[in-house]
């Protein structure tokens, strides 16, 4: 479906003699694009520039190389990471995160509250060498979250009070009641005490706010989910990259195309430019990637080098023979599928990122 998609792109590009001819193949071509992504429209670009977190930038690196192709199909839980940003915007340490953005389809798979510890105040209290004790509570009852009904706990710890830097705790059960009742979303409050449960107040310990405190240290949800959608049985595996190559053009001479037809069977580059086409405003990696294609001829009799399958062996051994009507020669198609990672904003200016399969030929073969 992707070589169909960019082909039509190209010929939008190149070949129609009617302006309106162009624009309905573009956007033929781009609605066909964008169900390759699984989305029915292409997300609206941040109103203002918009830092992503840096946690969704390094993972994204951790995952996948500059061009988005992953390294390992092994490394991300499920296929999609989304971060949300807290919405209460308050000093006190309740949190608020609206997931409306995740859809039906998907699995949660694990839910991540992300704090990020300032260094510890200085007080007549524990010293810093102590530790304090963190609770995470699930908000039942949103104007009595102290009562003993009121709230529900998620995760608990001690924490030192000797540096800074972020902390994360698991509230995987919270997510998925708000994704299957939203109203049920009153969302999340955060208690610090000594060792014991004894109060401490003030508390000497404290997290970054949606207030005050710069963008990037800011509470975040992180979800992991898988929406279900898997590529072809193609064998698919790490991919160490590939340079950003021009579209070969169209409209060839015919002895070009028939030079073609007598080369063996290979991959070439095949570029998509995000820019070109008009998606960089949403889109923050990768900028575009070689998605490759395969051609060239599979002439009798296939060698070890055109990596037929057996099939495809004695398909070529009927034709060369010419055993039975109508039987072509085998094709030129890819043998070996990577998938690629798309980091980007969706609608609410949440960053997503989200792993596709089957996006890149990683090898040709006579099939």
């Amino acid at each position: 479906m992707l070589g169909t998609v960019l082909l039509l792109l190209a010929l939008a590009k190149t070949a129609c003699p009617s302006p309106a001819s162009v624009a309905s193949r573009r956007a033929e071509a781009l609605k066909k694009l964008l169900e390759v992504f699984g989305m029915e429209d292409p997300p609206a670009p941040p109103a203002h520039f918009k830092q992503p977190p840096q946690y969704m930038v390094d993972l994204f690196n951790t995952v996948a190389n500059a061009d988005g192709v992953t390294k390992n199909p092994d490394i991300l839980e499920g296929n999609t990471v989304r971060s949300f940003l807290d919405k209460t915007h308050s000093e006190e340490m309740r949190f608020l995160f609206v997931l409306s953005s995740v859809a039906k389809n998907e699995k949660i798979l694990t839910a991540e509250l992300h704090l990020f510890r300032l260094w510890p105040r200085v007080t007549d209290g524990p010293k810093r060498h102590h530790f304090c004790q963190v609770s995470v509570y699930q908000v039942l009852e949103k104007d009595k979250p102290d009562t003993p009904g009121g709230k529900k706990l998620l995760a608990a710890r001690l924490v030192s009070l000797q540096t800074s830097g972020w902390e994360v705790f698991a509230i995987t059960p919270a997510v998925r009641d708000w994704t299957e009742d939203e109203s049920s979303n009153q969302g999340l409050l955060v208690t610090v005490q000594g060792l014991g449960g004894s109060p401490l107040d003030p508390p000497p310990l404290q997290f970054a706010s949606g207030r005050g405190h710069h963008e990037s240290k800011k509470p975040m949800l992180v979800l992991f989910t898988d929406d279900g959608r898997r590529g072809a049985s193609l064998p698919t595996a790490g991919f160490p990259g590939g340079s950003h190559i021009p579209v070969p053009k169209l409209g060839r001479s015919r002895s070009t195309r028939s030079l073609d037809r007598l080369q063996p069977c290979q991959r070439h580059p095949l570029s998509v430019d995000f820019e070109e086409i008009g998606w960089s405003g949403w889109i923050i990696s990768p900028r575009g990637y070689n998605a490759f294609h395969c051609k060239g001829s599979c002439p009798f009799p296939l060698g070890e080098n055109m990596r037929p399958t057996n099939h495809a062996t004695v398909q070529s051994i009927i034709n060369a023979l010419k055993l039975s009507e109508g039987v072509s020669s085998p094709c030129c198609v890819p043998d070996k599928l990577y998938s690629i990672n798309l980091l980007y904003f969706d609608d609410d200016e949440n960053v997503v990122l989200k792993q596709y399969d089957d996006m890149v030929a990683g090898s040709c073969g006579c099939h």
